[in-house]
């Protein structure tokens, strides 16, 4: 398994060599650090524990962060695979190759409370006579026998802002020396966004 931690930077597009258009994601991917290596004998479970964007400011890094000062830290597990790495060690993106199929997680845009039209791609009323200030309504939400709204109903609330995991997106360029993962397609987040890239 191979995985690594990124920041999005946002979308571009090249062109292949039959002159079609690839819209691409850049990923500043890397360099992160194993900061902890768990085993099955003290820990239960086999993972590798990494961290990204090490804190330079001496005064910025807390006492309980002092043996690991990185602005982010994840953990990687596999069950049935043997994760080989020693504390210390780096991963860049030379890890991946062009054509490798990876699906990359992070969370999404955050888009605040929202309707049942924007939420759900409910389509609303008809705009025609007698339907007065309902265009955008959700309709009934309800059932007259139980007198409740049943749990899970496609109502207004809160979107975005989850985790979602995108899959079978294809390395198109490796840059090792800037650090950069270009995949095809789109990936979840704002810019700045971490996201974690597994293979």
């Amino acid at each position: 398994m191979k995985f690594i931690l990124g920041l999005k930077l946002g979308m571009s597009q090249i062109f292949d060599k039959d002159g079609n258009i690839v819209p691409l994601t850049l990923i500043e991917a890397g360099p992160c650090q194993i900061t902890q290596v768990k085993t099955k004998k003290s820990d239960g479970y086999e993972s590798l524990q990494i961290g990204f964007k090490e804190i330079e400011k001496k005064k910025k890094i807390k006492k309980p962060m002092q043996h690991k000062p990185f602005r982010f830290i994840r953990e990687f597990r596999d069950k049935g695979s043997a994760l080989a790495g020693n504390v210390g060690d780096k991963i860049d993106v030379s890890i991946f190759k062009e054509g490798d199929i990876v699906k990359v997680a992070g969370v999404a845009k955050g888009k605040g409370f929202q309707g049942g039209m924007r939420r759900w791609g409910f389509h609303g009323k008809k705009a025609t006579h007698g339907v007065k200030h309902e265009a955008r309504t959700v309709g009934s939400i309800g059932d007259s026998g139980m007198e409740r709204v049943i749990k899970g109903k496609k109502m207004p609330g809160r979107m975005g802002g989850s985790r979602i995991t995108v899959k079978n997106l294809q390395v198109i360029k490796v840059d090792k020396d800037n650090n950069l993962l270009a995949v095809r397609g789109a990936i979840p987040g704002n810019e700045g966004t971490l996201v974690e890239i597994r293979a």
